[in-house]
């Protein structure tokens, strides 16, 4: 899932990978063709933002200077990758006691586009071009009460051994124990299927969350939010600079 690029197919010393919000760069920031990778964000990219991960402090330089007044620093944190920490009578539990008037279901094709539709859970799903590729590649699971999905854990993306977990909450609905509980199911299904259920945390607030279920954490690591618009603004305005120079 996602595409890449690299400064030679034969030989390459420098790489981009995009996939979903994210851009991730590997290799020598200091080729000749690394500038041109951070710098030119292709047209399918319709978002007015994009995630950029450095490799080292190499690709941190060339990305701040490529978008200085655009972007903002912050840290995210991953975690071990490791399929036998799992617990599942532990995981049961949270679902077990999941209040009643709380139904966790599979997300099938309505509530694929239920969720699509709905401004706290568009990235549920949101990197499946179909409810086709979705159930081929795709798995989640969303909490309804009284008809209506108030919580959802789903594969934010997917690749050959796993998933990356996507969770979002109705706000008004948060610190009910709602994204513990469709989490855990996650966590379990993909157990069941034989696929590692990634978890990568934006906020403490996840840290803590993925720590409660039972993941390790590894290590915190720096993400740039580039403001592309802001980007092409300030890229204008130094060409213009450098043409009347």
């Amino acid at each position: 899932m996602g595409r890449a690029w690299a400064d030679n197919s034969d030989m390459p010393e420098a790489a981009r990978i995009i996939v979903g919000d994210f851009c991730f760069f590997a290799g020598n920031a200091f080729n000749p063709q690394s500038e041109i990778l951070v710098q030119s964000i292709p047209e399918f990219h319709d978002k007015p933002w994009i995630l950029m991960i450095p490799k080292d402090k190499s690709w941190n330089t060339l990305i701040e200077n490529s978008y200085a007044g655009a972007y903002k620093k912050y840290m995210r944190y991953a975690f071990t990758k490791n399929p036998d920490i799992f617990d599942s009578v532990w995981l049961n539990e949270y679902i077990d006691i999941l209040p009643e008037e709380y139904k966790i279901m599979p997300i099938d094709e309505p509530l694929l586009y239920s969720t699509a539709s709905e401004k706290w859970s568009q990235d549920l799903c949101s990197q499946f071009s179909s409810y086709k590729e979705y159930s081929e590649h795709g798995l989640g699971f969303v909490i309804l009460r009284e008809g209506n999905p108030v919580c959802g854990a789903s594969s934010y993306t997917y690749y050959d051994s796993g998933i990356e977990i996507e969770i979002d909450t109705i706000p008004e609905y948060r610190r009910r124990g709602l994204a513990t509980a469709c989490a855990a199911k996650l966590i379990l299904a993909c157990v069941d299927k034989g696929l590692y259920p990634s978890w990568d945390a934006a906020n403490l607030e996840s840290v803590a969350l993925a720590k409660k279920l039972g993941y390790k954490f590894e290590k915190e690591y720096v993400t740039y939010a580039i403001a592309l618009k802001t980007a092409a603004c300030y890229a204008r305005q130094r060409q213009r600079r450098i043409r009347q120079l």
